[in-house]
């Protein structure tokens, strides 16, 4: 007997634990639309399984000369169930892209009438292994045999939903083009419908999501069997949104620059257009008016000429068009969001709150700005929603560290007053939250241990200035104030801040010891040696030798300087404050007088090999210059990032502030 990997074309693992897109597909309750299976199809074959393998290996190769010989000794072979599953020679021979001619052959043989009712144990006719493959072309040739396949239900899914499910973006763009929604029941008007638009969000298709909701507004208000509404879902998609975008400095310089040609038209209810042009536009019209061709005809020749040249920094630089698509894709998401909030606030008070409290908190929770901004305007209420542990957008924000949401508060009027006076089931404020530690993801943003101990402090701050003077004070339900609740929560990472300074403190000074030794014993020992009658240094009229004096004499104090900033890191107190401004100031002044002693030793050394070997060559200066530059390269290369951070987190504006314009409240 032949085992059951062998007997299906799918090869499918059922024992896998199922993925995002497979678990919506397997929400699906059997009922109203199963009427089309019989249980005549379910019966056990007469023959043993085993006479069905070479017809299913020929399937396989897609060789139809032998399958052709084998339903020449067996005309029922044709609509047989040939493996365990039920699956009949047509599921095997649609699940490989090399069987296409042995596909459009054997559907010769098969009635039209008849393909629809070919179903495997599971209730899936061919299409539906069609649409979960990705084979396009024998799609194609199936819908071309019998369209109403493409409406045929395998229980509660079409193949439709199946390919929305298993992500092929070819196969759900062209079964979109030929499944029919004028078919009882209706595939866009009841929860089938809200499914399809949660598959193609979870999918990433969002370009799809929106064409649906544009013709079918009403999806956007239908909850899917799981209960999850379009809305809700996008919520779960932190990638899809520019604020949950991860893009390094060059990136984020190309994402503000780089066009998208994005068809933003009107939603339902007549929304407006959100698209504003890019800042290369701008600066594209600005050039042609410098240059006099801006004006009447000449606005498109500007416009071509714009697009040329992005189509030529594309090909000079693949990575640009990575950039576009997703540029276009946050376009397409931020009016997906809105068309969906525009269906929902249609509806009654009651059910808008509802289903805006689910992606509002999700939001929140993953720091999804666009969201939660685009559901306050449209619903202004959903700011009080709260999770089953009391929390708001605002107290969500604290606890997973969300800037992006904390910053709305900028954005309200009064009433943010009373939106971070809320308190939890545990009797938390919003003080107690700031006082808990940040989630290990979110602090590993931060790098090393004090500045994650300064990101917490800052957080624990700016929080304080918004609560009430009482609120500093007040306890939880397990008797902790805010200060004692930060106390107990960052002891550990107060002794790993400790740890981690002393350590880069140590490693340091060991450099700047060395230094400031090598600088001493060169301004001791001059080279080419003193004059013996009068003791002044041989080279002391050199140019060079006044350059060798004044470097060496810099390296020396600058390395004496950077020594005793590291040790007093070394004996500081390590008090929580410390580590907010006194300790990054102290390792930030460590290591910039660290590399100007290293720079200033190399330019030093550099000098002396000039007087000594040089011979008054200057082309000797090319290669000592050169190498003299690698250790000072590699130390910025190495230190200097993290010197950045320690600025930007003490001396910058930070992470707080008004990000927008837009009133919310």
């Amino acid at each position: 007997m032949a085992s059951s990997s062998q007997q299906s074309g799918m090869n499918v693992d059922h024992n896998r634990e199922p993925g995002p897109l497979m678990k919506l597909l397997l929400q699906r309750p059997r009922g109203n639309n199963d009427t089309s299976l019989k249980t005549e199809e379910n019966k056990v074959p007469e023959k043993d399984l085993n006479w069905y393998l070479p017809l299913h290996k020929a399937a396989l190769r897609g060789d139809w000369e032998d399958a052709r010989r084998f339903f020449d000794q067996d005309p029922d072979a044709v609509t047989a169930k040939i493996t365990r599953t039920s699956e009949t020679v047509l599921h095997i021979a649609v699940g490989t892209t090399k069987a296409i001619h042995f596909v459009e052959k054997l559907l010769e043989l098969i009635p039209r009438e008849a393909v629809t009712s070919l179903r495997n144990e599971m209730g899936d006719t061919a299409l539906h292994y069609a649409a979960t493959l990705g084979n396009v072309e024998a799609a194609k040739l199936l819908v071309a045999h019998n369209p109403d396949l493409t409406n045929t239900w395998n229980g509660s899914l079409l193949p439709l939903h199946v390919a929305a499910g298993y992500a092929h973006r070819e196969m759900v763009s062209y079964l979109l083009t030929v499944t029919r929604d004028d078919m009882e029941p209706n595939l866009f008007a009841d929860e089938s419908g809200a499914k399809l638009l949660n598959l193609v969000i979870v999918a990433e298709f969002y370009d799809v999501a929106l064409h649906l909701v544009r013709l079918y507004p009403r999806l956007a208000t239908l909850r899917s069997s799981a209960g999850n509404t379009a809305l809700s879902m996008l919520a779960g998609k932190p990638s899809a949104f520019p604020s949950g975008s991860r893009l390094n400095f060059w990136q984020r310089v190309i994402y503000s620059c780089v066009p998208v040609k994005f068809e933003n038209t009107r939603c339902p209810k007549g929304g407006g257009d959100m698209e504003n042009p890019p800042i290369s536009s701008h600066i594209c019209v600005h050039i042609c008016s410098w240059v006099g061709l801006f004006g009447g005809h000449n606005l498109s020749v500007c416009q071509k000429l714009h697009e040329v040249l992005w189509e030529a920094i594309e090909r000079l630089v693949p990575h640009v068009k990575h950039i576009r698509n997703i540029k276009l894709m946050h376009q397409q998401n931020l009016q997906l969001v809105k068309c969906l909030c525009m269906e929902v606030t249609g509806l009654d008070y009651s059910t808008a709150a509802l289903i805006f409290r689910s992606p509002v908190l999700s939001g929140a929770r993953l720091g999804i700005s666009e969201i939660v901004e685009e559901i306050l305007e449209s619903f202004p209420p959903a700011i009080w929603s709260r999770d089953g542990e009391g929390h708001n957008i605002f107290l969500l924000a604290v606890i997973h560290r969300q800037e992006n949401i904390y910053n709305l508060l900028h954005q309200m009027n009064e009433h943010k007053q009373l939106a971070t006076q809320l308190r939890d089931h545990k009797e938390n404020t919003i003080l107690h939250l700031a006082g808990k530690l940040a989630p290990p993801y979110q602090l590993n943003f931060v790098s090393g241990a004090a500045l994650q101990m300064q990101r917490e402090l800052q957080w624990y701050k700016e929080v304080e200035k918004y609560v009430q003077p009482d609120y500093k004070d007040r306890e939880n339900s397990v008797g902790r104030t805010p200060a004692l609740e930060f106390s107990e929560e960052h002891k550990d990472l107060v002794k790993e801040g400790e740890k981690w300074m002393k350590d880069a403190a140590n490693s340091c000074t060991i450099a700047a010891t060395l230094i400031a030794t090598i600088a001493f014993a060169a301004s001791i020992t001059v080279p080419g040696g003193n004059d013996g009658d009068k003791g002044f240094p041989i080279f002391s009229k050199e140019k060079a030798f006044s350059i060798f004096a004044v470097s060496d004499a810099f390296s020396l104090f600058s390395s004496t300087a950077s020594l005793l900033m590291f040790l007093s890191i070394l004996t500081a107190r390590y008090a929580e404050a410390d580590f907010l401004y006194s300790l990054p100031k102290r390792l930030m002044i460590g290591l910039v007088t660290l590399f100007l002693s290293i720079t200033s030793m190399m330019i030093a050394f550099s000098a002396t090999i000039y007087l000594v070997f040089g011979d008054k060559k200057s082309w000797t200066l090319i290669p000592v210059a050169a190498f003299a530059c690698l250790p000072v390269t590699l130390f910025v290369s190495l230190q200097f990032p993290l010197l950045v951070d320690m600025v930007c987190s003490t001396y910058c504006p930070g992470i707080f502030g008004k990000r927008s314009e837009r009133l919310l409240y």
